[in-house]
């Protein structure tokens, strides 16, 4: 994978890691009052529903087309831990690596 690509991914990955969990966990310590408001929240629900439904998707997809040696469970996983605009590009990134040679 050429180097401008590869700083690419991973700046996107760091960039979707840090900015929305930031984010959330600003939300969760300093505003969060209960989940009957996040649930009731409509907003927050359609986004919810939208990132489940598009993580099952590409899930479904990577497990019948694997693009690499890492499966559609680390993708999920990474989902979970960081949302999808982490996911996705370092999803990418690693099954896309060369290992140096020895």
């Amino acid at each position: 994978m050429p180097h401008l690509q590869t700083r690419t991914l991973l700046s996107i990955a760091f960039f979707g890691c840090i900015v929305p969990n930031g984010m959330f966990f600003y939300y969760i310590f300093y505003q969060f009052s209960s989940l009957y408001d996040v649930m009731n929240n409509v907003l927050a629900m359609g986004f919810i529903i939208d990132a489940f439904m598009a993580t099952g998707l590409l899930a479904w997809w990577f497990a019948r087309n694997p693009p690499g040696r890492y499966s559609w469970k680390l993708f999920v996983g990474l989902s979970l831990l960081g949302g999808l605009g982490f996911s996705l590009p370092f999803f990418y990134y690693l099954n896309n690596r060369t290992e140096p040679a020895h």
